[in-house]
């Protein structure tokens, strides 16, 4: 389940480093504010005895604004999405979201002027068909502790370990196939001061329909708290 939140920012801009460094805070908080041991227990501990997260997330995208050097615009017209391919994670962010008047994301404070849940589009029943997704934000994967990129050798060999993993964290088969399509150019952001290294993709999957609509709440690739790697 997937829903997409629209904001207005109250500054002209964002600092580099609060386009995803507050994502995480921001998610965590929402869960903490409906449900504190759900949100512990996801920060220390993962999901059924698993490392990962199935918690996804945009940064803020807005709309209609100009390109400028060192920050990042805003505007009145904005959204950030949220999801989740467990039920009971996803009741819980949209019962917190519902809840708010506004998101403090860093040093702004994006007033929410409503939000939808999004019905995804039909999978194709085949489970031979190739499906297309394309993401709306940065890919991040690593190998070796270095981060990769499309076109770097390990680049599908990471991204076809990241989605064996999450296959099996929700008791799905993983898929049978993964291609790359399209990317775009490398991006570089800081979180915490650290560096978040990756691309926007198009990739091809075949694979189990109903692993492709958890794909849709989650993301590809690692850091999805952190608003990276999420699907259009």
């Amino acid at each position: 389940m997937r829903v997409r939140v629209d904001v207005a920012a109250d500054v002209p801009f964002l600092d580099w480093r609060d386009v995803h460094g507050p994502a995480r805070a921001v998610l965590y908080g929402l869960l903490e504010d409906q449900d504190p041991q759900l949100a512990r227990s996801l920060h220390d501990e993962g999901w059924q005895g698993q490392s990962l997260r199935p918690l996804g997330m945009t940064s803020p995208q807005f709309r209609g604004t100009p390109r400028k050097k060192d920050v990042y615009p805003t505007s009145p017209d904005g959204s950030i999405w949220f999801g989740s391919p467990v039920p009971q994670i996803a009741s819980t962010l949209i019962a917190a979201l519902a809840k708010r008047s506004e998101i403090v994301w860093g040093a702004a404070r994006l007033r929410i002027r409503g939000f939808e849940l999004e019905v995804p589009e039909p999978v194709v029943a085949d489970e031979s068909a190739l499906v297309e997704l394309e993401t709306r934000t940065p890919v991040v994967l690593k190998h070796e502790d270095r981060y990769v990129l499309p076109g770097d050798g390990p680049y599908l060999d990471r991204l076809r370990h990241n989605l064996a993993h999450k296959a099996d964290v929700l008791g799905l088969p993983a898929p049978r196939e993964v291609r790359l399509l399209e990317a775009g150019p490398r991006r570089r952001f800081s979180v915490r001061g650290a560096p978040r290294i990756g691309a926007r993709v198009r990739i091809g999957l075949v694979a189990d329909p109903r692993f492709v609509d958890a794909l849709r709440s989650w993301g590809l690739g690692l850091d999805t708290v952190q608003g990276f790697g999420w699907i259009r």
